[in-house]
């Protein structure tokens, strides 16, 4: 019987972190892109990825542009997702196909765009849990406060840092990860 313990101690020893760590890669998440198609975070394994949650009708909407410039630069090494969202004043009511017609023609928009999501509170989508959560994402925990916050994950799927509205596309706090 002492055995059969022991043998089990070692067992959820070694099981339970790889279990905790396979739930916790970014890379195990998805999220349907605004032509409803599913996206999986693991197709953009070995670059950079910057989520920003976006909004059409936003004091911040202008920042579709830095967005594009910053995708445009750095492409390479780069994947910007605009997730739409419309927790923050009811900012972003369209549909996704008003969303996608108004990122392309009012900004020439063409990097990846989602489907609208919650990105706080009880319905939070999963990539957003993820993001906002240190126990996920073993760096930091933060709080969406509003459109166009902005995250960045390495090109090994890590968390890096997050950055309020405020803060442009084109910073320097953003662009030296990616130099």
């Amino acid at each position: 019987m002492k055995l059969l313990k022991s043998f089990f101690l070692v067992i959820s020893l070694t099981l339970i972190p790889l279990i905790m760590n396979s739930q916790n890669s970014i890379y195990d998440i998805s999220i349907t892109g605004i032509d409803g198609k599913e996206i999986k975070i693991s197709e953009f394994k070995n670059k950079h990825i910057l989520f920003v949650n976006v909004a059409s009708k936003c004091g911040f909407t202008g920042q579709y542009e830095g967005l594009q410039e910053l995708y445009e630069k750095y492409k390479s090494n780069l994947v910007v997702v605009g997730v739409p969202s419309n927790e923050f004043g009811g900012q972003e009511p369209g549909t996704s196909m008003e969303i996608a017609a108004f990122c392309t023609d009012k900004y020439d928009v063409d990097f990846v765009m989602t489907e609208k999501v919650k990105v706080k509170g009880d319905e939070q989508h999963p990539l957003y849990k993820w993001l906002t959560n240190k126990d996920l994402n073993n760096v930091s925990s933060s709080t969406v406060r509003w459109n166009f916050q902005k995250y960045l994950i390495n090109e090994q799927g890590e968390f890096v840092n997050y950055w309020y509205s405020l803060t442009k596309p084109m910073s320097e706090k953003i662009t030296k990860y990616l130099e």
